[in-house]
């Protein structure tokens, strides 16, 4: 019950604020109803696949009808072949699992922003707990790299998420804020479309581990960053901008997770590999949005 009070009364902050900055009362119709935040799929692919298994997987794939934005990022080398393998309608977009934060220059073995987005990509993973565990991609990286995906047209999916440490030692909250400050700090007006920007949560402590993050505990850490991106730029920016659930989720877990209130989908490893376990994924995605679930405040 505190909770849900302290939420309701950060929602008529922000909107008294808003009101009193603009001399207009937020649109809520627009800026509030969950059917404005479409709800996505996204697989990161990570280092795995082969050109015949491209093929493989896009004429096994089907994609035509849904309510749910689907997504697949596969190694940026094999972009153009998935791009030229799908079916002509089907319904997925294209992204990329990083980028460099330069335009240009001496970086061997890198891709820039345009590069990918002339390969076809839509979308780009930034700060994916993997790039900030193995490569040592610091917040101010993450930072670089979401600027210059958003001012090359590419629609960031920016990972944060806390570890097993961080978690059992009450420090969830204090780290989700930091890496959503330091990524998204530099935002200024005018704000990107907020439809164009995808945060995912990936709680390290519930990925390979064994562990599963409950559909409260996820429900919890993704309301938060809701919270903090509505503090950082305003309600009506944060109602619109997706939240996706990176631990660990599958079939079996899909739609309980994708009924909580700020679950707007998943970003997933492993089950987007296998386009039955994807495509099952979508059908619950797209059963929890047609349920009704109320998505904003």
């Amino acid at each position: 019950m505190d909770d849900f009070r302290r939420k309701i009364e950060n929602i008529v902050r922000q909107v008294v604020t808003e009101t009193l900055a603009s001399g207009q009362p937020p649109d809520l119709r627009s800026s509030g109803d969950y059917s404005v935040r479409r709800m996505m799929l996204a697989a990161n692919w990570k280092m795995n696949g082969s050109v015949d298994f491209v093929r493989n997987y896009a004429m096994d794939l089907t994609v035509v009808g849904h309510d749910v934005e689907v997504v697949l990022c596969p190694p940026a080398v094999l972009l153009p072949v998935l791009a030229q393998s799908l079916a002509v309608g089907q319904q997925v977009e294209l992204g990329v699992q990083d980028l460099h934060y330069e335009s240009d220059g001496a970086y061997t073995g890198e891709h820039s922003a345009s590069m990918l987005r002339d390969a076809g990509a839509i979308y780009a993973i930034v700060g994916h707990s993997e790039r900030r565990s193995m490569f040592g991609e610091s917040d101010d990286v993450v930072r670089k790299k979401l600027m210059a995906a958003i001012v090359n047209d590419l629609r960031p999916i920016l990972c944060v998420g806390e570890s097993d440490e961080e978690r059992a030692s009450g420090s969830t909250f204090r780290v989700l804020r930091a890496q959503l400050t330091a990524a998204l700090g530099e935002l200024a007006s005018p704000l990107p479309d907020p439809g164009n920007v995808v945060v995912a949560y990936e709680p390290l402590w519930a990925i390979g581990t064994g562990q599963t993050a409950t559909a409260q505990q996820a429900q919890e850490a993704m309301s938060f960053i809701r919270d903090r991106i509505g503090e950082m730029f305003s309600w009506s920016f944060a109602q619109a901008v997706r939240i996706l659930y990176g631990g660990s989720a599958n079939p079996d877990n899909a739609f309980e997770l994708a009924s909580m209130e700020d679950v707007d989908g998943f970003l997933v490893g492993g089950a987007g590999l296998d386009p039955k376990k994807f495509m099952s994924m979508i059908d619950s995605v797209s059963h929890a949005a047609k349920e009704g679930v109320v998505r904003a405040g």
